[in-house]
């Protein structure tokens, strides 16, 4: 068995992000796998400044939210990273996350990729919603996984779920009228199915 951290950056607090990372954890438990779910709404992470303090062995110099996630991230086999669509990527708070890991990384005398340091090897998932389902609606969230969190830090991609015409910007969340709910649940009962 697994142990998943989910991390949900943004949205409502019983919203559409928030209801499909909910549909995906109880997949997850019910396999048997361990969940910890952490709001970004609740948890304050700021994003990298870019001094450089950890690169001599120093820990972030910002004291935030993000030091209690390092053991967390740590632990963790699987980290899915649950998302709105904000202006067409992923949200600023979960944007944020993802650049403080340049302080959890160790230095890589031989990087792959133009890399310049590793990362803990990590399984991933991305978990979006948005209000628009046109064919082109998740293209740079996805670009921006695939390149950043797959390519760059090295992760396992294990899928995602892009649930797109989750209803009005400005109504509701609406995903319990579509079948994404159906559908995260399935992957998170799933992810690990093949051994």
């Amino acid at each position: 068995m697994k142990n998943i951290l989910v991390v949900l950056g943004g949205g409502r607090p019983n919203g559409n992000t928030a209801q499909l990372a909910d549909a995906f954890i109880r997949g997850a438990q019910e396999a048997g796998h361990t969940v910890e779910k952490v709001s970004l709404l609740k948890t304050e992470v700021k994003g990298c400044i870019g001094c450089n303090a950890c690169r001599f062995d120093k820990p972030c110099i910002q004291k935030d939210g993000f030091n209690e996630l390092i053991p967390k991230i740590k632990a963790a086999d699987l980290i899915v990273f649950a998302s709105p669509l904000y202006f067409w990527t992923i949200s600023a708070k979960l944007k944020a996350f993802i650049e403080r890991f340049y302080c959890i990384a160790q230095e890589d005398l031989s990087p792959p990729y133009g890399r310049y340091e590793k990362y803990p090897v990590k399984d991933s998932a991305l978990l979006m919603t948005s209000a628009d389902e046109f064919f082109w609606t998740f293209h740079q969230a996805e670009s921006y996984y695939q390149f950043a969190l797959v390519n760059y830090i090295g992760f396992n991609d294990k899928g995602m779920i892009l649930a797109g015409g989750c209803g009005d910007t400005n109504g509701k969340a609406q995903i319990d009228k579509t079948e994404h709910l159906n559908q995260a649940y399935a992957f998170g009962k799933n992810i690990y199915a093949d051994g």
